[in-house]
Protein backbone atom coordinates (compact mmCIF):
# COMPACT_ATOMS: atom_id res chain seq x y z
CA UNK A 1 0.00 0.00 0.00
CA UNK A 2 2.77 2.44 0.95
CA UNK A 3 4.67 1.51 -2.23
CA UNK A 4 1.61 2.13 -4.33
CA UNK A 5 1.03 5.60 -2.82
CA UNK A 6 4.73 6.37 -3.21
CA UNK A 7 4.61 5.19 -6.83
CA UNK A 8 1.59 7.39 -7.57
CA UNK A 9 3.35 10.39 -5.99
CA UNK A 10 6.47 9.77 -8.07
CA UNK A 11 4.39 9.51 -11.27
CA UNK A 12 2.54 12.73 -10.40
CA UNK A 13 5.83 14.51 -9.62
CA UNK A 14 7.33 13.33 -12.93
CA UNK A 15 4.24 14.52 -14.81
CA UNK A 16 4.38 17.92 -13.12
CA UNK A 17 8.08 18.28 -13.94
CA UNK A 18 7.41 17.25 -17.55
CA UNK A 19 4.59 19.78 -17.79
CA UNK A 20 6.86 22.51 -16.38
CA UNK A 21 9.51 21.67 -18.97
CA UNK A 22 7.04 21.65 -21.87
CA UNK A 23 5.37 24.88 -20.75
CA UNK A 24 8.69 26.64 -20.18
CA UNK A 25 10.03 25.55 -23.56
CA UNK A 26 6.81 26.69 -25.22
CA UNK A 27 7.19 30.14 -23.66
CA UNK A 28 10.82 30.33 -24.79
CA UNK A 29 9.81 29.31 -28.33
CA UNK A 30 7.11 32.00 -28.46
CA UNK A 31 9.41 34.67 -27.06
CA UNK A 32 12.10 33.79 -29.59
CA UNK A 33 9.59 33.83 -32.45
CA UNK A 34 8.44 37.30 -31.41
CA UNK A 35 12.04 38.51 -31.16
CA UNK A 36 12.78 37.08 -34.59
CA UNK A 37 9.69 38.82 -35.98
CA UNK A 38 10.91 42.10 -34.45
CA UNK A 39 14.29 41.57 -36.10
CA UNK A 40 12.50 41.27 -39.46
CA UNK A 41 10.76 44.59 -38.86
CA UNK A 42 14.11 46.07 -37.92
CA UNK A 43 15.67 44.89 -41.18
CA UNK A 44 12.92 46.52 -43.24
CA UNK A 45 13.04 49.73 -41.20
CA UNK A 46 16.79 49.97 -41.74
CA UNK A 47 16.18 49.53 -45.47
CA UNK A 48 13.68 52.38 -45.31
CA UNK A 49 16.11 54.55 -43.34
CA UNK A 50 18.78 53.91 -45.98
CA UNK A 51 16.42 55.04 -48.75
CA UNK A 52 15.37 58.27 -47.03
CA UNK A 53 18.68 60.21 -47.39
CA UNK A 54 18.77 59.43 -51.13
CA UNK A 55 15.20 60.60 -51.47
CA UNK A 56 15.91 63.79 -49.52
CA UNK A 57 18.96 64.54 -51.67
CA UNK A 58 16.94 64.03 -54.85
CA UNK A 59 14.18 66.33 -53.64
CA UNK A 60 16.67 68.88 -52.33
CA UNK A 61 17.94 69.50 -55.85
CA UNK A 62 14.45 70.46 -57.04
CA UNK A 63 12.90 71.98 -53.94
CA UNK A 64 15.76 73.53 -52.01
CA UNK A 65 13.54 76.18 -50.40
CA UNK A 66 11.39 73.45 -48.79
CA UNK A 67 13.97 73.18 -46.01
CA UNK A 68 11.44 72.60 -43.19
CA UNK A 69 9.92 69.56 -44.89
CA UNK A 70 13.32 68.07 -45.62
CA UNK A 71 14.48 68.66 -42.04
CA UNK A 72 11.34 66.96 -40.68
CA UNK A 73 12.08 63.89 -42.77
CA UNK A 74 15.68 63.75 -41.56
CA UNK A 75 14.63 64.31 -37.93
CA UNK A 76 11.97 61.59 -38.15
CA UNK A 77 14.50 59.19 -39.66
CA UNK A 78 16.92 59.86 -36.80
CA UNK A 79 14.17 59.26 -34.23
CA UNK A 80 13.44 55.92 -35.87
CA UNK A 81 17.07 54.89 -35.88
CA UNK A 82 17.53 55.75 -32.21
CA UNK A 83 14.27 54.14 -30.97
CA UNK A 84 14.96 51.40 -28.45
CA UNK A 85 11.54 50.01 -27.54
CA UNK A 86 8.55 48.89 -29.56
CA UNK A 87 6.58 51.90 -28.30
CA UNK A 88 9.37 54.33 -29.25
CA UNK A 89 9.65 52.69 -32.66
CA UNK A 90 5.91 53.01 -33.26
CA UNK A 91 6.02 56.71 -32.33
CA UNK A 92 8.98 57.24 -34.65
CA UNK A 93 7.16 55.44 -37.46
CA UNK A 94 4.25 57.84 -37.00
CA UNK A 95 6.67 60.74 -37.47
CA UNK A 96 8.32 59.14 -40.50
CA UNK A 97 5.03 58.37 -42.22
CA UNK A 98 3.82 61.94 -41.76
CA UNK A 99 7.11 63.43 -42.92
CA UNK A 100 7.22 61.18 -46.00
CA UNK A 101 3.65 62.16 -46.88
CA UNK A 102 4.72 65.81 -46.82
CA UNK A 103 7.81 65.03 -48.87
CA UNK A 104 5.84 63.21 -51.54
CA UNK A 105 3.28 66.01 -51.59
CA UNK A 106 6.11 68.31 -52.72
CA UNK A 107 6.36 66.45 -56.00
CA UNK A 108 2.96 67.82 -56.98
CA UNK A 109 4.40 71.33 -56.84
CA UNK A 110 7.54 70.37 -58.78
CA UNK A 111 6.71 68.63 -62.08
CA UNK A 112 10.42 68.17 -62.89
CA UNK A 113 10.87 66.27 -59.63
CA UNK A 114 7.82 64.16 -60.38
CA UNK A 115 9.41 63.12 -63.70
CA UNK A 116 12.92 62.50 -62.30
CA UNK A 117 13.92 58.87 -62.87
CA UNK A 118 15.92 58.67 -59.63
CA UNK A 119 12.94 60.02 -57.66
CA UNK A 120 10.60 57.53 -59.33
CA UNK A 121 12.98 54.67 -58.64
CA UNK A 122 13.31 55.66 -54.99
CA UNK A 123 9.52 55.93 -54.74
CA UNK A 124 9.14 52.40 -56.06
CA UNK A 125 11.74 51.02 -53.67
CA UNK A 126 10.14 52.84 -50.75
CA UNK A 127 6.71 51.55 -51.73
CA UNK A 128 8.02 47.99 -51.84
CA UNK A 129 9.73 48.47 -48.48
CA UNK A 130 6.52 49.86 -46.95
CA UNK A 131 4.69 46.70 -48.02
CA UNK A 132 7.39 44.52 -46.47
CA UNK A 133 7.22 46.55 -43.26
CA UNK A 134 3.46 46.04 -43.17
CA UNK A 135 3.80 42.27 -43.52
CA UNK A 136 6.58 42.18 -40.92
CA UNK A 137 4.42 44.19 -38.47
CA UNK A 138 1.55 41.76 -38.99
CA UNK A 139 3.79 38.75 -38.35
CA UNK A 140 5.31 40.38 -35.26
CA UNK A 141 1.90 41.22 -33.81
CA UNK A 142 0.73 37.64 -34.48
CA UNK A 143 3.72 36.29 -32.56
CA UNK A 144 3.20 38.77 -29.72
CA UNK A 145 -0.47 37.80 -29.50
CA UNK A 146 0.49 34.12 -29.20
CA UNK A 147 3.07 34.94 -26.53
CA UNK A 148 0.73 37.18 -24.54
CA UNK A 149 -2.06 34.60 -24.70
CA UNK A 150 0.23 31.93 -23.32
CA UNK A 151 1.59 34.26 -20.60
CA UNK A 152 -1.95 35.08 -19.46
CA UNK A 153 -3.59 31.64 -19.64
CA UNK A 154 -3.80 29.33 -16.66
CA UNK A 155 -1.74 27.36 -15.70
CA UNK A 156 1.04 28.66 -17.96
CA UNK A 157 0.69 32.10 -16.35
CA UNK A 158 2.10 30.62 -13.13
CA UNK A 159 5.16 29.29 -14.94
CA UNK A 160 5.53 32.56 -16.84
CA UNK A 161 5.48 34.46 -13.55
CA UNK A 162 8.00 32.12 -11.94
CA UNK A 163 10.47 32.47 -14.80
CA UNK A 164 9.97 36.18 -15.56
CA UNK A 165 8.11 35.94 -18.87
CA UNK A 166 6.13 39.13 -19.40
CA UNK A 167 3.59 40.43 -21.87
CA UNK A 168 5.14 41.95 -24.96
CA UNK A 169 4.00 45.17 -26.61
CA UNK A 170 2.25 45.19 -29.96
CA UNK A 171 3.60 47.35 -32.77
CA UNK A 172 0.70 49.80 -33.00
CA UNK A 173 0.49 53.06 -34.85
CA UNK A 174 -1.40 55.79 -33.05
CA UNK A 175 -2.18 58.17 -35.88
CA UNK A 176 -5.00 56.90 -38.09
CA UNK A 177 -3.40 58.41 -41.18
CA UNK A 178 -0.11 56.75 -40.30
CA UNK A 179 -1.79 53.36 -40.37
CA UNK A 180 -1.48 53.48 -44.12
CA UNK A 181 1.78 53.37 -46.01
CA UNK A 182 2.80 56.74 -47.41
CA UNK A 183 1.30 57.29 -50.82
CA UNK A 184 4.19 57.06 -53.24
CA UNK A 185 2.51 56.64 -56.59
CA UNK A 186 1.70 59.60 -58.77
Amino acid sequence: MVWMVLGVLVVVAVLVVLYLIVAYNGLVRLRNAAQEAWAQIDVQLKRRYDLIPNLVETVKGYASHEKDTLERVVKARQAGISASTVEDQAAAENMISGALRQLFALSEAYPDLKANQNFLSLQEELSSTENKIGFARQYYNDQVRAMNTRVEMFPTNIIAGLFGFKRMGFFELEDGAAREAPKVSF
